[in-house]
């Protein structure tokens, strides 16, 4: 009888472990904005509604067919974005190098009503990869290293002003670590977390629990060592399941140890698919609602898809993307070379 209960009890567990496998077998593709822009940091609104940041100064929020766009100067410079967040009453764009400029934009709902500076950083190795809000009033922003820690900037009143942690409160760098501005998705955020992702010569992922109070950081098994290798992207779907994607930039078939997967916060991460493909990505994203079984990743080489989280992948479109943020379980928008697109999975 004893024997009958504990193998009830291994059966139970069994099946509760196991979960539905997600079906998507295409994606529709349609462009909702052209311009001849490097496009890599998007924040859709709504299934309509969608605000980017490109280079050549220009921002923007494209409203259905409509765009609504600004070109910002720095001085007699055009600056170029890679980072975008929004709050309820404001967007923020955040300029990669010397000078690295973060502004404010108000938004009323439907128009931008004021932009101001908010936060400025000159320097010769200033370079910001990227951005994301905790709530209304708190956010955070991350970029290359100017001294032996990642360079972080934090507001903690609406992003009315940031402050740079100093080094001491952060983990040292390695030689050669930076991240990578390739999607605005370095960051992820859940609860009071943040993990950072780190690439080149040392890939890691650094943690907070405490909203960038104090700091860890964890190995993981990502491909590093050059220049152009590590975690481009990282999304947590809870506070203890992430993904970790990234690759070879100069090697974008190469697919042994580009993606790798967390079950306790990030501190140990273990291969997926490993050797099998995608090969490099630039953006992952849990799919709303699929418990973590849906993931998508692309990148310039494509937009592949994983319906049982993460163990087997396939192709469903050779359109390259940088960047994609989801709306809901079966719409996202994705930008890359000269455009934004709607995209729409459908089984």
């Amino acid at each position: 009888m004893r024997f009958a209960i504990a193998t009830f009890i291994v059966l139970f567990l069994v099946s509760c472990e196991k979960k539905t496998e997600i079906e998507i077998n295409s994606v529709e593709i349609t462009p909702v904005f052209i311009d001849s822009l490097s496009i890599r940091a998007i924040q859709p609104l709504d299934e309509n509604r969608v605000w980017f940041a490109a280079d050549k100064g220009k921002v923007g929020l494209i409203d259905g067919d409509t765009p609504k766009l600004a070109i910002i100067k720095y001085g007699d410079s055009l600056l170029h974005f890679r980072s975008i967040a929004a709050t309820k009453e404001a967007v923020f764009v955040l300029s990669i190098s010397n000078p690295a400029v973060l502004y404010k934009i108000g938004f009323n709902g439907t128009e931008a009503t004021n932009i101001e500076e908010v936060y400025n950083e000159k320097g010769e190795k200033v370079f910001y990869d990227s951005m994301k809000f905790w709530n209304e009033n708190e956010g955070i922003a991350i970029g290359d290293p100017v001294e032996d820690c990642m360079s972080i900037i934090i507001t903690r009143d609406g992003g009315n002003t940031w402050e740079k942690l100093p080094c001491d409160n952060l983990p040292k760098v390695e030689r050669g670590e930076a991240a990578f501005a390739a999607s605005n998705s370095n960051i992820a955020i859940f609860g009071d977390n943040a993990w950072v992702a780190t690439g080149g010569r040392k890939s890691r992922v650094m943690h907070t629990g405490d909203k960038g109070k104090t700091w860890e950081v964890f190995d993981t098994p990502i491909v590093q060592g050059k220049a152009m290798t590590g975690i481009y992207s990282i999304d947590f779907r809870d506070e203890q399941h992430g993904i970790i994607f990234g690759g070879n930039w100069e090697d974008k078939p190469f697919n042994e140890g580009n993606k790798a997967i967390t079950k306790n916060g990030g501190k140990t991460w273990k291969l997926i698919a490993n050797g099998k493909e995608p090969g490099y990505r630039s953006s992952v994203k849990y799919i709303p609602g699929t418990e973590g079984q849906g993931i998508v990743a692309i990148g310039s080489p494509g937009i592949s898809f994983s319906g049982d989280g993460g163990k087997n992948w396939k192709l469903l479109s050779k359109e390259g993307f940088f960047a994609i943020e989801f709306v809901n379980d079966s719409l996202a928008f994705a930008s890359g070379n000269n455009r934004i697109s709607k995209l729409i999975f459908r089984k």
